[in-house]
């Protein structure tokens, strides 16, 4: 584990707690609705392959993700490579510093004031260790149950080489108290990496990861007290070493001063 301003070696019992979880998830109820009727859950893990606590929390995202443990849920997942950690003897090939000042808003807004990692932030209104499951599923099943504004997005017709284009639409806002404006994302994430560590924390590993963020783009704001709080286009560039057959696209609407997450979508990335 690794703050701002300290840095823990934590990796042994992240593991325990990871492995519990692990078994917490084979053990939930599997009566769960379909997919179109679930509930959008947005799960952010704030990571980092230089970090030996990291890797059982990366882990606990991609099963999170496979067995979709909380009834009523879709999980959307994006994991964040921070680049803290990148000084530390092993310079993770995902890192970037978007995702650690994105960390530092949360950090801001959520109370914990000092980003550290692994961190899993739960629809933006709550967050807990990485090696922390059955918290992690709490947090999971009460953002379930909370209304949702409806999000919908659409891969459209291929644009420019390079590029995909998309079309998002939020409908009627569900704002809490005080959460100011509401921004709008569009996001690629890749599943299937992998990296071969030789130097830092976890050197000698083979480290796997779940819903890598490769880009993330703010589309605009929604507007409050429309049925149609937003509609949109926005193209994405697409760099060709992304293997495409990996590729999801996630948009989201975000409470600029809150940080809580209305609404999401994910979609599969076509041919």
């Amino acid at each position: 584990m690794k703050t701002l301003l300290s840095k823990v070696s934590a990796g042994g019992t992240a593991l325990i707690l990871v492995g519990l979880g692990v078994s917490a998830l084979s053990s939930q109820d599997s009566s769960k609705p379909p997919a179109s009727h679930a509930s959008p859950v947005v799960v952010e893990l704030f990571t980092s392959e230089g970090c030996s606590s990291c890797p059982p929390a990366d882990a606990l995202l991609a099963k999170l993700v496979e067995k979709s443990p909380v009834g009523g849920a879709q999980i959307v997942a994006l994991e964040e490579h921070v680049d803290y950690w990148d000084d530390q003897g092993w310079h993770d090939p995902f890192s970037s510093h978007n995702w650690t000042t994105r960390q530092s808003a949360y950090a801001d807004v959520l109370g914990n004031k000092n980003p550290y990692t692994p961190q899993i932030v739960v629809d933006g209104s709550a967050e807990c260790s990485g090696g922390q499951p059955q918290l992690a599923l709490q947090e999971i099943a009460k953002e379930a149950a909370r209304a949702k504004t409806p999000v919908t997005l659409l891969q459209e017709s291929a644009g420019k080489p390079g590029a995909e284009n998309f079309s998002v639409q939020i409908g009627k806002l569900t704002p809490s108290a005080k959460g100011g404006a509401a921004e709008v994302w569009l996001v690629i994430t890749e599943t299937g990496l992998h990296s071969s560590v030789t130097r830092g924390e976890n050197a000698g590993h083979e480290l796997s990861h779940a819903a890598v963020v490769r880009s993330m783009k703010r589309m605009g704001e929604a507007k409050p007290d429309r049925d149609v709080a937003f509609s949109g286009d926005a193209a994405i560039s697409i760099r060709n070493e992304w293997k495409r057959e990996n590729l999801k696209a996630v948009a989201f609407v975000q409470e600029k001063n809150s940080m809580r997450i209305l609404g999401a979508a994910e979609i599969l990335l076509h041919p």
